[in-house]
């Protein structure tokens, strides 16, 4: 008998390929937080878990420990049980976001050392394409300025 996947499930699979490409997280770790944002502010308990994922115990251990160190998840326990509650990190989009601004620093500091380098060695290639290099400089120092805005905004309603 073939399973029809469900419309959640079908979610979970198109919101995790982005996350495993956004995130750079195995292709579980990816599903197993596309499923935790979905959840219901409960959260799920690991067995709920392996049991979505039809994935060993291991593997959802070793993904779900991934993303609470990641803080793209956290858990809890309910009193006089035993068992821990996953669920979507409150901060995840902040740590995406700070993910993000990072990545932008990262690129406007070689596209200084890519400009300093053809300046000084490559000084015909350098008039050349220092337009080019200073329009996209530009735009990524908007981005990262802009989400450095965002992520207070963030840490405001976060922090209520």
């Amino acid at each position: 008998m073939e399973l029809r996947p469900t419309e959640q499930s079908l979610l979970i699979e198109d919101i995790g390929l982005v996350i495993e490409e956004r995130a750079d997280l195995s292709p579980l770790a990816s599903r197993i937080y596309a499923t935790l944002i979905l959840a219901s502010d409960d959260g799920l308990t690991f067995e709920d878990i392996t049991e979505a994922h039809r994935a060993s115990k291991s593997s959802v251990s070793n993904n779900l420990n991934i993303l609470v160190k990641l803080k793209y998840a956290e858990y809890y326990t309910k009193s006089g049980q035993r068992k821990r509650f996953f669920k979507a990190s409150k901060y995840y989009a902040k740590t995406a976001m700070e993910k993000y601004n990072e990545l932008f620093k990262k690129e406007i500091e070689v596209l200084e050392k890519i400009n300093s380098f053809n300046k000084k060695n490559n000084p015909e290639k350098f008039k050349n394409e220092q337009s080019v290099s200073t329009i996209y400089q530009d735009y990524l120092i908007q981005l990262k300025e802009g989400f450095k805005k965002k992520i207070k905004q963030l840490e405001t309603i976060v922090n209520q």
